[in-house]
């Protein structure tokens, strides 16, 4: 059996074999409520520093270790600093001398100049004395914390880690004033974190050496094996921990495993590229949206700041749009403890001014200030760009911006690369760069680092996002969408585009906008009632975002809403001042929204917010507007952030974005990435109805809770202890159902709004009952907490009063009147617990059902339908098409069927006389008959029915007979030379048409 103490022991092992030196922690000579060993970093200090006055060295141990500061959070930062970066003495030498000594704690050069200790069983006292696992000591101070948990203890879990580390922080605080980073571990699971920090952002490290991914490996090692080697814990300290003050809120972040390889793999790469040693590509970094982006390139510029061999290099952050600009510029601000002061580019002329200054610091600015000045009446304007600098210690780190960075020869990408002829660059994205549109490695050097959508939901760095098609009407109305959408211009919402104005005036029909808005509120407020969170409203133009706006604001019970758009006061209606604000009230708007504690719930944007815009409070997205490419995948990652209990973003696509989607993944998995960006919801409920049957399995067959919601609540108890009573007698069944439960509450939450599951709800009410009793008997703790517990019971009531809603009718599709089409199956989601794959099986099934009795009557159009079928059928499966789109297509092919019959008739034809119609229709140029085409064709019919006998097909004297008669029939209508032709197509309609005939 593993124990806590084998835990311990393997990782005091493991932190010796690299190097650490165990000591046990009753072998400690200072106080116990102490926590530094003052006597070795004293020792250190003076090792590093031999000449140093005698009476100096006490003074120094005690600046290290005395740390200033009103809370335990304070006085952390206080010592990081001076961990990190350092503190100055003046003193003088022997000879009466003024000097100076700027000193470290730790020599982050040379890990063999510090002492590694791995110190386990140390009582510390204060409030209460504790007794730590683990603690990692580097030169005497206690930077590391491990808490471990019993693998095989079924009351202990990772959870009760973590909250061993909070009483720790409140009984022990004076440990904590010297961590850098905690580790929590019960043998399985092993994460890394900030000491307050709250759960869901401790992390596992994933990598040993950064490239390659370890899956299903002992956690533990792969962390100590990963983050401990003495030369890469130092670089973490030192560069990869820092705090933002948020306006005097402190918050201290460290980096994930990703973040920590792919800026350690960019600074390599950039001492390579940089001038003179290479030649300024320095590569692309791409990390999925919502994966900490923003934190990499700002520890990616304090690192290349702090490296001797740059001589103090101009770091340049290069955006492509103000709003990106300005979100950036903030994080790097807060950021200050790693960058150092940020300057941010107003201007053209400012810009210009800085970037001619000497060298150092970080400037912002965004593309558009490399422009041209223009001139006047006395002087010609610019006609190239002048040179500003032609240092080689300048890089320009491009942020999103590689759709701008493509016009090398003229525009501000060029004007960039002339006014900075010497300087390297770097991309950083969260979108794979489009290889239709540039070539990525003239641009900026080959990939360094890829951290793709799939593992960061892998990693719990962001949350999964799921999609789910309402409306699709304007998507389906038109065949060439997709083509019209190329040709316009999405920059200019007033464009004279007609196509333009059309889109706009068809998805802001009054009608149509009333409809989505009693939808999203009626969705919004169902996911809420479970999930508290906040949602945004995606529209296609500013018009139709105040339309949609009027609509939801007149709703009874609809939250507080806003319209976040800009304003043009010469050209906008006076209506729509109410929602053009100025920066100031706009960025007051911004901070209220991402309060998950104010009241404002919704906001409408057309572009606005969509890019370099964080909520995580944010959890659904109602898409409204045709997007493509990463403009698409920008916007539906701002559901994706972590926060708290937030299991999934969801997006609601009511214009018909899966195609889209669909492309735009294949950018993700183009590039060296892989996963999609969203789970189907077909896909989820797939999930789902699986799930059940999982439940549903376990459970003893003479269990009925059929009638669970008409039992007095003395027979439910019976009936969960009859279900427990079975369960029970073997552990392993009852883990197992346990675990099975959960996945299934897991699912609820995505598609607790889609009407195929009402009928479950029963299934899911008593499994959750069976296995929380398993719970209480075998008194395992689980891993959720309170609130989760808490939503699970309001997901269940929820399922009983959802409302059904028609999947043609939310598909935009208006209830088809085909005679074919079984009108159950139209109506039946009402009442069937069939997914969307199930309909379109049954939809295709039913019209090939038809085509295989109608293709006898007209082989040649029936044939050609039944490869366009099955074509519609394998596009769906390629997931070339989505789900409604397939519905849609089929729908037309059916309707092409009902026409058929229309067309026989207006043309006065029997079933039997269409298709030879069809035949002769074709040739009437060549046909001589004053009359109608249709009596040549009752005629020949009728000389083909005339000599029919059993079994003809295979008798070539029967065949001849009909031959003979149906020529006939066209002697003298049809020259000779078309009689022959016009025979063979007859007599091939008849053979399979008449094939089984019989008298």
């Amino acid at each position: 059996m593993t124990t806590e103490a084998k835990i311990e022991q393997a990782t005091i092992d493991w932190l010796t074999d690299m190097g650490y030196e165990h000591i046990h922690g009753t072998t400690f000579t200072f106080p116990e409520n102490e926590v530094v060993d003052k006597a070795t970093l004293l020792a250190f200090i003076q090792q590093q520093h031999p000449h140093l006055p005698a009476e100096l060295y006490p003074l120094i141990v005690a600046e290290f270790v005395n740390n200033k500061g009103a809370d335990l959070l304070y006085r952390n930062r206080d010592f990081h600093l001076k961990l990190t970066k350092g503190l100055d003495y003046e003193y003088q030498d022997a000879n009466g001398n003024e000097k100076a000594v700027h000193l470290y704690p730790i020599d982050f050069q040379n890990p063999d100049k510090n002492t590694f200790w791995v110190v386990n069983q140390l009582s510390i006292k204060g409030k209460n004395k504790r007794r730590p696992d683990v603690i990692v000591y580097i030169n005497g101070l206690p930077l590391v914390v491990f808490e471990l948990k019993n693998w095989f203890d079924e009351n202990t879990n990772l959870q009760e880690a973590f909250n061993q580390i909070q009483h720790y922080t409140k009984d022990i605080p004076l440990l904590f004033e010297y961590n850098v980073a905690t580790i929590v571990s019960d043998g399985n699971e092993a994460q890394h974190g900030i000491y307050n920090a709250s759960n869901e952002w401790y992390a596992a490290w994933k990598s040993i050496n950064g490239t390659t991914i370890v899956e299903d490996d002992f956690q533990m090692h792969t962390l100590l094996f990963g983050l401990f080697p003495k030369e890469r814990l130092l670089n973490y300290i030192k560069n990869f921990v820092f705090f933002e003050d948020h306006n005097g809120t402190l918050i201290k972040k460290g980096a994930k495993y990703h973040q920590f390889f792919g800026v350690n793999f960019a600074v390599e790469a950039a001492k390579k590229a940089i001038r003179p040693f290479g030649d300024g590509r320095i590569g692309v970094i791409w990390h999925t949206q919502g994966s900490g982006k923003s934190i990499s390139m700002a520890i990616y510029a304090g690192i290349l700041r702090s490296l001797p061999e740059l001589k103090n290099p101009t770091i340049v952050v290069q955006v492509d749009r103000s709003d990106l600009d300005f979100q950036l510029y903030e994080n790097f601000v807060l950021a200050k403890d790693l960058v150092g002061d940020v300057q941010h580019a107003d201007s053209t002329d400012d810009l210009r001014r800085l970037l001619s200054a000497g060298s150092g610091g970080v400037i912002f600015t965004t593309i558009e200030k490399f422009r041209l000045k223009s001139g006047n009446e006395d002087s010609l304007g610019e006609l190239e760009h002048p040179i500003l600098s032609e240092r080689e210690n300048i890089i320009v780190m491009a942020d999103e911006a590689h759709r701008t960075q493509y016009g090398l020869l003229d525009g501000f990408a060029s004007n960039l690369r002339k006014a900075l002829p010497n300087a390297s660059f770097i991309g950083f994205t969260g979108t794979p760069v489009d290889s239709k549109d540039a070539d990525t490695q003239e641009v900026f050097g080959e990939t360094i680092h890829v951290y793709d959508i799939k593992q960061a939901v892998d990693d719990k760095a962001t949350v999964p996002i799921y999609y789910e098609p309402r409306l699709a009407k304007l998507h389906l109305a038109n065949e060439n969408l997709d083509s019209d959408v190329d040709s316009l211009t999405w920059e200019q919402e007033d464009s004279s585009n007609l196509k333009w104005a059309a889109l706009e005036d068809a998805a802001g029909s009054q009608e149509r906008v009333e409809k989505i808005a009693k939808d999203i509120l009626k969705h919004f407020t169902n996911r809420t009632e479970t999930l508290p969170g906040k949602a945004m409203i995606v529209c296609m133009s500013r018009r139709n975002s105040v339309k949609m706006y009027d609509a939801l604001s007149q709703l009874e019970g609809c939250p507080e809403i806003a319209v976040v758009m800009t304003g043009n006061i010469s050209k906008d209606p006076v209506a729509w001042n109410p929602h053009i604000r100025t920066q100031e009230a706009t960025e007051a708007l911004k901070k209220r929204f991402r309060n998950p504690k104010d009241p404002l719930q919704m906001v409408i944007v057309r572009d606005m917010w969509l890019t370099g815009f964080d909520a995580p409070c944010v959890h659904t997205m109602y898409v409204d507007k045709i997007m493509k490419g990463h403009n698409l995948m920008q916007a539906i990652t701002r559901t994706n952030r972590v926060f708290k209990d937030k299991p999934s973003g969801v997006i609601v696509d009511y214009i018909g974005i899966g195609d889209q989607l669909r492309k735009a993944t294949d950018k993700y998995t183009g590039g060296g990435g892989k996963g999609e960006p969203t789970i189907d919801m077909e896909q989820a409920l797939n999930m789902f109805f699986n799930q059940v049957e999982a439940c549903k399995n376990m459970l003893p067959e003479t269990t009925d809770y059929s009638q669970w919601k008409a039992l007095r609540e003395s027979d439910k108890m019976l009936l969960v202890k009859q279900a427990l009573n079975a369960l029970l007698k073997y552990d392993e069944v009852a883990d197992r159902f346990m675990v099975e439960e959960k996945k299934l509450t897991g699912l609820l939450s995505i598609v607790k709004s889609q009407p195929e599951i009402q009928e479950y709800a029963i299934d899911i009410l008593f499994s959750q009952h069976v296995s929380k009793a398993i719970r209480n008997a075998k008194t395992v703790k689980g891993n959720g907490r309170a609130t989760q517990n808490e939503i699970k019971e309001l997901i269940s009531r929820s399922i009983e009063s959802d409302d059904i809603i028609d999947v043609f009718a939310m598909a935009g599709i208006e209830k088809a009147d085909i005679s074919i089409l079984d009108e159950q199956f139209l109506l039946g989601v009402k009442k069937d617990k069939d997914s969307i794959a199930i309909k379109i099986e049954l939809l295709k099934n039913i019209l090939k059902n038809e085509i295989r009795m109608r293709l006898p009557q007209n082989i040649k159009k029936y044939t050609s339908l039944k490869e366009e079928l099955e074509k519609v059928i394998d596009r769906y499966h390629a997931n070339a098409i989505d789900s409604y789109t397939t519905i849609a297509e089929l729908v037309e092919r059916a309707k092409e069927m009902q026409d058929e019959d229309k067309r026989k008739s207006e043309l006065g034809l029997s079933d039997e006389e269409l298709a030879f119609y069809d035949i002769l229709a074709a040739k009437k140029d060549i046909i001589n008959e004053a009359g109608p085409i249709q009596d040549v064709v009752h005629s020949v019919v009728k000389a083909v029915k005339s000599n029919l006998q059993i079994d003809w097909t295979n008798k070539e004297d029967a065949k001849a007979a009909i031959r003979l008669a149906v020529k006939k029939e066209l002697r003298g209508k049809v020259s000779m030379l078309e009689l022959n032709a016009i025979l063979q197509e007859i007599m091939e309609q008849a053979e399979g048409q008449f094939k089984e005939w019989r008298a």
